[in-house]
């Protein structure tokens, strides 16, 4: 299980979903209610993220970069009008971005067609191609989605195929809350070619299947292991042994449960517990260690499946100062076989750079 000593900084990669600022006219309105959109209002001073979408005064918006709860009409730089489906304000189907041109100026928010999928630009960058330099690009879809060819929300990994991994999984572990789970991360397995977006998913969900057993344990087997740093100034209000490993990568320590619930707007350092009881909340923070965190690694996860680092990363920044150089090698392989399971069930390549 994981023992996260070291907090890193929350990673800033996460994608600004930047759309068309155009003002919701009545009849784009109608066509909203008539799609019966289940996004709460907007709440001030609770944390968004990247994403998110609200009601405020009978419209929509989308959050194009985190933020403590800024008015949508005022911080028009965090916020942007959308529509229920989150394209942008009111616009059609029709998609009539131009295409890409080496060697052009784009700036953040950008959106080109370039063979045959749409890509919006996360980096001001001069022409890079949008599927070499994903860093400077994202897959974006006609109605303003993350996520290229799959549509808006779609998963690589169809509900079939998660229930293949996971033949005997606790029912706690949810195909739909993972999903949901997706929508606070729209650059985890959006990113990149079709075949590094299915190396991702697999790599998550095969450290996922590693940590609990094929999402059998929901809660750590052994929970009376002091997991609290009572030095941290919030110190241990759950109490001192609360902080064990929960979700599908094991959340533990008080400060883990802090800065996740802090960045999901979710209060999980006085209660921990609804990692355990809440299948969304739980697979998010298990999405917000593999987008946001370095661990005992160099890299977050995301990033090492995005950029070519490979599967070894992805365990060094989860568990690498137990297992890697040497630490426990069947801890490692145990890892990499369900990695190189789960990427042939989807029929793709495990890649490169497998150990850590």
């Amino acid at each position: 299980m994981l023992r996260k000593r070291i907090l890193a900084s929350i990673a800033a990669g996460v994608m600004a979903a930047a759309l068309a600022v155009i003002a919701p006219a009545a009849s784009s309105q109608a066509e909203v209610s008539a799609q019966a959109c289940s996004y709460t209002d907007w709440v001030q001073g609770q944390w968004y993220t990247a994403g998110s979408i609200v009601r405020f005064e009978g419209a929509y918006y989308i959050a194009e970069h985190d933020n403590p709860g800024y008015s949508p009409t005022v911080s028009t730089w965090y916020w942007e009008p959308t529509s229920c489906d989150g394209g942008g304000g009111g616009g059609g189907g029709t998609c009539t971005y131009t295409d890409w041109v080496q060697g052009q100026w784009y700036v953040t928010g950008a959106i080109v067609r370039f063979e045959g999928s749409f890509y919006i630009a996360e980096h001001d960058n001069p022409g890079y191609s949008p599927t070499v330099s994903t860093w400077y690009w994202d897959p974006y879809n006609c109605n303003g989605g993350g996520g290229g060819g799959g549509g808006g929300g779609s998963f690589v990994v169809s509900e079939a195929q998660f229930n293949q991994m996971f033949p005997s999984r606790n029912s706690f572990y949810t195909y739909s809350g993972l999903v949901e789970a997706m929508s606070a991360f729209p650059a985890f397995a959006k990113t990149g070619s079709d075949t590094v977006k299915k190396q991702e998913a697999a790599a998550f969900l095969a450290n996922a299947s590693h940590e609990t057993g094929g999402l059998v344990h929901i809660r750590e087997i052994n929970q009376g292991n002091d997991l609290c740093d009572e030095s941290r100034p919030y110190g241990c209000p759950a109490g001192t042994y609360a902080y064990y490993g929960r979700g599908p990568i094991q959340l533990s320590w008080n400060f883990n449960y802090k800065a996740a619930g802090d960045y999901l707007g979710i209060n999980l350092l006085n209660n921990p517990d609804q990692v355990a009881t809440n299948s969304a909340i739980s697979w998010k923070t298990a999405l917000w260690y593999w987008n946001t965190q370095t661990g005992p690694g160099t890299m977050t996860p995301h990033n090492a499946m995005v950029n070519g680092s490979g599967f070894g990363e992805t365990i060094r920044s989860i568990n690498g100062s137990l297992e890697c150089n040497g630490g426990n090698p069947g801890q490692v392989q145990s890892r990499v076989s369900k990695y190189q399971q789960f990427t042939s069930l989807l029929g793709v390549s495990a890649g490169g750079n497998l150990y850590c």
